[in-house]
């Protein structure tokens, strides 16, 4: 549907020129949306897909196994499309004060994400709402180190931005002047809260996500923010117990269509033509998360049993691997650290767990070891190649 402007254009005064920026209008969209069947069949589609992954982490002797590498997996492809070059084991390496492979302050941004996520997780768990205040500190943690750290951490910016070019002149796309970002970004909020009417939740994600990146109210890590919001607003609203859900790789993969979308909503207010977009990323992504879980779980009951015929080491052995299912590098002093086992003792069941091939040495080094659990980190890592 062609609405025509979902914003109005001002003019604003950067050096010796002069620009138009969007203002866009508040949510809900005017007039309302069309959900037509197909729509209304692929949003269905996606709640289906959703309470399936919600459910699924039942599956996993741990509830905590899956968020926590899924959320790091997450925080890499959410940085690699704001163009950093760090893997998933480049991560797991600096959380173990390893020296990773990629550059530094790439690892350091993504490790920031984390923090921020869990952040986010943490707050809303406490019952606190999800709201501007809470999208400053994440964005205060996710700046807090690495790149970025001078950009006003923690606050909507105070000077102009712009997507893409070297000046506002010349850029693909120009966000409101920073006056209007507290006014705009207070319009979001009592969206989320239903103000002025609810909204149905994929609908209301998906619109918020794009009304988000319309505003940029940061200076930096608006993209990273804003894919964050969509996980965040689904655990807030109930959709989902645990932060399973993330659209990083669905937008990467999809990173022209992406952008020409959201440039339809401002341009010509077509929202459904994103909304479609949005919900079979919701629903391809959640499919995925899905079945990764399910073959996350053979790959433990498979290891586990090939374990059990280890005779006497197998209890050691067990013990050891229930560790990398949460780490799946570690090297031995965070083993006996974890499992408060001595240092022999973790040797030998190292050795064990090497000689059923369950777990690689991947320094060849004699002093200072690494381990990896590399089936798992196979199965992780589909997706995030640079």
């Amino acid at each position: 549907m062609n609405r025509g402007l979902t914003g109005e254009f001002v003019l604003i005064k950067y050096g010796d020129e002069e620009v138009r920026s969007f203002v866009p209008f508040p949510l809900p969209p005017k007039p309302p949306l069309l959900i037509d069947p197909a729509i209304r069949e692929e949003i269905d589609q996606a709640l289906i897909s959703l309470g399936r992954l919600d459910s699924v982490a039942t599956l996993l002797p741990d509830i905590d196994l899956f968020p926590y590498t899924y959320v790091r997996k997450e925080a890499v492809l959410s940085s690699q499309i704001e163009g950093t070059r760090s893997s998933l084991s480049d991560l797991l390496l600096f959380e173990l004060e390893e020296v990773p492979g990629a550059p530094l302050d790439d690892v350091i941004e993504i490790s920031s994400y984390v923090l921020a996520i869990n952040h986010g997780i943490k707050r809303l768990r406490e019952e606190f709402p999800l709201s501007n205040r809470l999208i400053l500190e994440m964005h205060a943690i996710l700046l807090s180190e690495g790149r970025g750290r001078e950009k006003d951490p923690g606050e909507f910016r105070r000077s102009q931005n712009w997507i893409q070019g070297t000046r506002p002149g010349n850029a693909f796309y120009v966000p409101p002047p920073h006056e209007r970002v507290a006014d705009t970004m207070g319009d979001l909020e009592k969206f989320l809260h239903d103000v002025p009417q609810r909204t149905p939740i994929l609908i209301k994600a998906a619109l918020m996500h794009a009304q988000f990146e319309t505003i940029h109210p940061f200076l930096d890590g608006n993209g990273r923010i804003g894919r964050l919001l969509i996980t965040l607003l689904l655990c807030h609203d109930k959709i989902l117990r645990h932060p399973l859900l993330y659209l990083s790789l669905y937008f990467k993969q999809h990173r022209d269509q992406y952008f020409q979308l959201l440039t339809k909503v401002r341009t010509e207010g077509d929202w459904e033509a994103w909304l479609k977009f949005f919900v079979i990323g919701v629903r391809e992504m959640a499919e995925g998360a899905v079945a990764t879980a399910r073959r996350l779980n053979d790959i433990f009951h498979e290891d586990r049993q090939a374990i059990r015929e280890l005779g006497r080491m197998a209890g050691s052995a067990l013990r050891i691997h229930q560790v990398f299912q949460k780490r799946p590098i570690a090297n031995a002093p965070f083993l006996a650290l974890v499992t408060k086992m001595s240092p022999p003792t973790v040797a030998a069941a190292l050795r064990a767990l090497q000689k059923v091939k369950i777990i690689e040495e991947v320094t060849g080094r004699k002093r200072k070891r690494l381990y990896a659990y590399k089936k798992y980190l196979r199965l992780m890592n589909q997706g995030t190649e640079i």
